[in-house]
C-alpha cells in the first residue's frame, strides 16, 4: 500500500512537474519562434505553433537600425560633449553591450564593497556597529521609490544623470550584499584572524588570504543576484537614461515596442535577443 502511495505521489509531482515547466517556457518558446516568423504568420488569426517558413527578416531589421559606435563616454568636467569611438554597430548591439556592461561593473563593485563592509561589520568592533547594521537591514525593506527623487538630485549633482554610471553607482551600495556578506564572515574562526595577527599579518593580507577564500560561496551567490538584479532593473534604467545610444536592452526593446506598434516580429526578436 505504501509502495503504491509513493508511487502515485511521485506521478503526480511529476506531472506538476511537466504542468509548470511547460507554462515557465512557452512564453520563452513563442517569441522565439515569432521571431522567425512572417508577418502575416504573426497576424494571422490562427496561430501557427510551429513556423511555416523560418525567415530572419525580423533580426535583419533589428540589428540594421540606428548604427552607433560601440564605445561611448563623457565626463562631467567635459560637459554635454561625449566621446565616441571603436566600430559602428547596430543600436541592438549597443544596447546589449551597454546592458552587459552595466550589469558585470556592478557585481564586480558590489561583490568588492559588500564583502569589505560585511567583514567590518562581522569582525571588527566599533563603536555604533549595531545601530549601522540596523539602519542596513532596514534599508533593505525600502523600495527604489521611495529614494528616487533624492537619488536623481544626487546624480544631477555629480554630473552623472543620463549616464552608465548613474545607473551602477546605486548598486554598488546594495543593503542586501553587506547583509549577506555580514553572514558569511560571521563564520570566519576568529582564532584564525587572531593568529594571523601575531604572525604579524596586515589587515588588508588577512582580509585578501584569509577571509575572501573562506567566503567564496557567499561572493558567488551576491554575484548572481546582482548581475541579475541589474539586468532586470526597469525601473532605475528608466529614470536615469534617455539618449539612445545609452540605453539598455530592456529600454531599446521598450522603444522599439513604441516605434513599432503593430511589427511584432522585430519585437520578438528583440525580447529573444534579451531573453537569450
Amino acid at each position: 500500500m505504501k509502495t503504491n502511495q509513493k508511487s502515485l505521489y511521485r506521478v503526480l509531482s511529476v506531472i506538476v512537474l511537466i504542468v509548470l515547466a511547460f507554462l515557465f517556457l512557452f512564453p520563452l518558446y513563442w517569441i522565439i519562434t515569432g521571431s522567425f516568423k512572417t508577418a502575416q504568420s504573426i497576424n494571422g488569426t490562427s496561430p501557427d505553433w510551429i513556423p511555416k517558413e523560418w525567415v530572419l527578416n525580423n533580426y535583419k531589421k533589428l540589428f540594421s537600425r540606428q548604427p552607433t559606435a560601440l564605445f561611448s563616454f563623457s565626463l562631467p568636467w567635459m560637459g554635454k560633449t561625449a566621446v565616441s569611438f571603436g566600430p559602428k554597430v547596430p543600436g541592438a548591439v549597443r544596447w546589449l553591450f551597454n546592458t552587459v556592461f552595466m550589469s558585470l561593473s556592478a557585481m564586480v563593485l558590489t561583490c568588492v564593497t559588500a564583502s569589505m563592509a560585511g567583514y567590518a561589520l562581522a569582525k571588527k568592533r566599533f563603536r555604533g556597529r549595531t545601530l549601522l547594521f540596523t539602519l542596513i537591514v532596514c534599508a533593505m525593506a525600502l523600495p527604489k521609490q521611495v529614494i528616487l527623487i533624492p537619488l536623481i538630485r544626487q546624480m544631477s549633482f555629480l554630473k552623472l544623470y543620463n549616464t552608465i554610471l548613474a545607473v551602477i553607482f546605486p548598486t554598488v551600495g546594495w543593503p542586501f550584499g553587506v547583509f549577506l556578506m555580514k553572514q558569511f564572515s560571521e563564520g570566519v574562526p576568529g582564532e584564525m584572524l587572531e593568529a594571523s595577527r601575531i604572525d604579524g599579518a596586515s589587515e588588508a593580507r588577512i582580509f585578501t588570504q584569509i577571509v575572501l577564500p573562506m567566503v567564496k560561496p557567499g561572493i558567488g551567490a551576491l554575484a548572481i543576484f546582482t548581475f541579475i538584479n541589474s539586468w532586470n532593473d526597469y525601473f532605475m534604467q528608466l529614470i536615469m537614461l534617455s539618449s539612445t545610444e545609452k540605453l539598455t536592452i530592456s529600454l531599446g526593446i521598450a522603444k522599439l515596442q513604441a516605434e513599432n506598434a503593430t511589427d511584432f516580429g522585430i519585437i520578438m526578436a528583440g525580447a529573444a535577443v534579451a531573453a537569450v
